[in-house]
């Protein structure tokens, strides 16, 4: 179990270190945000479609779920970009950043969630 969540780690590492390299730097911290806001839109679609599997591998969450995506979103860096825009006195940069990302976050997953199931024709989440 272990070794399928580390690879999927690294799988969904790399893709977070790939956008960020393609984005650059930014004054407001665009690439972690959308990353965070990708990947948990991701989560909901996943979510949704293992649901609704009558017997999908055991090990298909825990790669894509905690490994992949787990990988790919990142927290932690959010939570360093709120301290860098805190740092460099952009306080009120920092602020809506913290408000802005768990909202989107939870919006993302709710949509994924959504979006999923009304292309697979199950109805409302």
């Amino acid at each position: 179990m272990l070794a399928v969540i580390a690879a999927g780690g690294m799988l969904g590492s790399l893709a977070r270190c790939g956008a960020g390299l393609l984005a650059g730097e930014t004054a407001w911290p665009w690439p972690i945000l959308l990353v965070n806001t990708s990947g948990c839109l991701l989560i909901g679609v996943l979510m949704a479609v293992l649901l609704d599997l009558t017997a999908p591998h055991r090990l298909l969450r825990p790669f894509l779920g905690i490994g992949v995506l787990g990988g790919y979103t990142t927290f932690s860096t959010y939570a360093v970009d709120v301290q860098r825009l805190v740092v460099s006195g952009r306080e009120v940069a920092a602020l809506a950043y913290v408000l802005v990302t768990p909202v989107l976050a939870l919006v993302a997953v709710w949509v994924g969630t959504v979006l999923s199931r009304s292309v697979r024709g199950r109805g409302r989440a």
